[in-house]
């Protein structure tokens, strides 16, 4: 019988150095519910974009064709291969050690950039209570990231310990904005259903960029597979998390347009006159509970920096035992440990880009955590062909041909519709992040050796190019993906911003690259069909003197 699959040794006995702690179903849970929600924040963005009544439509949808595909394949790959960094690990068992590395960096760089963001969203709520000078704010979110930091390289107890108080306080909070809002129902909360003057087409884009950025958080319960002792826990709390964030979610937002209307004045701003979360509690109890959840709104973001640092942080360091990094990442503290390095690292990127712009950061991450998600997928289904689930001790899904084509399904739908209405300019831009992957895989595979220093015969190298066997048609396989994507993608968002894509471009950016729709245009189209040519002759070349056996 098949329980786990055999891992590398060094993998084994690195994982197995760093201590483990037993979670508790609601200790698992909450852990989730901070790496993905920790509130609705957010959402107040989707209503005046949207529309209330598509708002809550997709408040519903996303959660089905997105949220639960992607907690499916993360538990049941979990409970198969319950190591840190699960996605680098479940997709070098699948498609082997190039797409593991290319998996694992872009989670690395779509964490290590977008961390800034949830202390920016911090410091904004501070700043809706007391006035904040610039040097202030940026004192308090350097504060906020030293202290974080420090908690995280104490151990996971502790995170866990942070992320179950937070998201105890969080869940009251959002609970009193449903209850208010609902014993004070005054509006419509689904009219109008599309904002006036506008197409469901259009509204959609939005729509779907923010929602499922939304629910992008569910594989970080993954990279701390190796430092949880009860493996087993993890399929139950996905679950539970699921409901529990579907519902914070949706029921605030029913409460607080069924209570205060208004949908085209919400927003995370702090304009007067903007409307949000709080602004229930305010309208109907006073200031004080307003000003308590504002507080709330801190706490959430400090829970999600304090979840991501613990995630985030091993993607580092099973990259170092596997010889693709330098081996200096994979120092743990002598006490805890806990991936000392990463750690100072993350906290030190994060410190760099917290006066980046939040929305720039998120719109340019977006699509390629899109693209990690749909890929994961298609690794879960190679997987189950790889190690079947009859043959299996470990937890699975049930459900056979039906379940495989539903998470793929679902996935592929919602993440395709997706990056093509997330914008132009970061469709075009976020291609550099993607490439970037593939040659930093080269570059660390000729420096360090990769899997091949550890297991030369399982993991054989040619000679010739440096890289593993195999890795040729790979890297075609690379081009062909990612240029068919970009040549039907410019098609694609040709005919969705056509009518207003020039005009808005060179109006936000200017006489520039990202201000010439028609440049990015010819760029992605061009380029994407170079990349699938490309492609093709790496691929026909690597069958034909680079194959690899297995």
């Amino acid at each position: 019988m098949t329980t786990r699959p055999d891992f590398s040794a060094n993998t084994i006995d690195n994982s197995a150095a760093m201590h483990k702690t037993r979670f508790s179903l609601a200790g698992i849970v909450f852990l989730i519910f901070c790496m993905c929600a920790a509130g609705a924040f957010g959402v107040e963005d989707m209503i005046p974009s949207v529309g209330p009544g598509l708002t809550i439509a997709l408040l519903i949808i996303i959660p089905i064709l997105w949220a639960i595909p992607m907690g499916i394949y993360t538990a049941e790959l979990g409970a198969l291969a319950p190591v840190d960094a699960g996605p680098y690990v479940w997709m070098r068992m699948a498609y082997g050690e190039m797409w593991g590395f290319c998996m694992n960096w872009w989670l690395m760089l779509a964490i290590y950039l977008g961390q800034a963001a949830y202390v920016v969203i911090a410091v904004g709520y501070i700043g809706q209570i007391i006035s904040l000078t610039p040097l202030a704010a940026t004192i308090i979110k350097i504060a906020i990231v030293v202290i974080l930091t420090s908690v995280n390289l104490i151990g996971l107890k502790e995170v866990s310990i942070l992320s179950t108080i937070f998201s105890i306080i969080i869940i009251v909070m959002f609970a009193l904005v449903t209850i208010i809002g609902f014993a004070n129902w005054n509006y419509n909360p689904v009219d109008p259903f599309i904002p006036e003057g506008t197409d469901v087409v259009s509204s959609l884009g939005t729509g779907l960029a923010i929602g499922i950025w939304l629910y992008c958080g569910y594989i970080q319960i993954s990279n701390l597979g190796g430092e949880i002792a009860n493996p087993e826990i993890v399929p139950k709390g996905m679950k539970v998390s699921i409901i529990v964030i579907a519902l914070n979610f949706l029921l605030p937002t029913i409460a607080g347009l069924a209570s205060l209307g208004n949908y085209q004045n919400w927003g995370t701003g702090i304009g007067d006159g903007t409307l949000n979360y709080s602004s229930v509690l305010i309208t109907y109890t006073g200031p004080a509970l307003g000003v308590a959840f504002m507080i709330m709104a801190v706490i959430s973001s400090c829970s999600t920096t304090n979840s991501v640092i613990a995630s985030g942080s091993r993607l580092f360091l099973i990259l170092a035992e596997d010889n693709l990094c330098p081996s200096f990442l994979a120092k743990l503290t002598k006490k805890s440990k806990m991936p000392f390095w990463p750690i100072i690292i993350l906290a030190a990127v994060t410190i760099i880009f917290v006066n980046f712009d939040f929305s720039m950061i998120v719109n340019i991450v977006s699509p390629v955590l899109f693209i990690l998600y749909v890929g994961l997928a298609f690794a879960f289904l190679k997987i189950r062909k790889k190690y079947p689930v009859e043959e299996r001790t470990v937890w699975y899904a049930k459900g056979g041909k039906l379940l495989k084509a539903y998470v793929i399904g679902g996935m592929f739908l919602m993440g395709f519709v997706g990056i093509m209405v997330n914008g132009l300019e970061f469709f075009t831009l976020s291609f550099l992040i993607t490439a970037s992957g593939l040659v930093f895989y080269v570059i660390f595979k000729r420096l360090y050796g990769g899997l091949a220093v550890n297991d030369p015969d399982s993991y054989p190298v040619n000679p010739k190019t440096g890289l593993a066997q195999g890795d040729i048609w790979r890297i075609g396989i690379f081009f062909m993906v990612f240029g068919i994507l970009m040549f039907v993608g410019s098609f694609v968002i040709g005919w969705y911003e056509g009518s207003w894509g020039p005009d808005y471009y060179l109006s936000t950016y200017g006489d520039c690259f990202l201000g010439d729709f028609y440049a990015m245009i010819n760029t992605c189209r061009w380029c994407g069909l170079g990349g699938a040519v490309l492609g093709i002759i790496f691929f026909i070349a690597g069958i034909k003197t680079d194959r690899n056996p297995s």
